[in-house]
């Protein structure tokens, strides 16, 4: 059996179209932690809400386009990186 962590991936690194959940959300950068973990929960990443890529900008360091449970916000690659998700399986029709 997979343990979960082997599972979880950064919000950066899924694909675009993948349903996904969160995990987790922290930041790696020690100077501001609290208000971009602060940030990001009030946009609604939340562990356990639905999440996936509707978009990625054009060049390698553009931001992303991030569907969460209703709302569409654009995330920069360093804000994708502080939250952990884990991709889910597509429900079979």
């Amino acid at each position: 059996m997979e343990t979960n962590a082997c599972t979880d991936i950064q919000l950066a690194d899924l694909k675009p179209g993948t349903p996904a959940r969160v995990v987790s959300v922290s930041s790696a950068d020690a100077a501001a932690p609290v208000e971009l973990g602060r940030r990001l929960a009030e946009l609604g990443f939340l562990p356990g809400e639905a999440v996936r890529i509707v978009a990625r900008g054009l060049m390698a360091r553009a931001p992303i386009a991030v569907r969460v449970g209703t709302g569409t916000f654009a995330l920069r690659l360093f804000e994708a990186a502080c939250i952990r998700v884990r991709p889910e399986q597509p429900q079979p029709a």
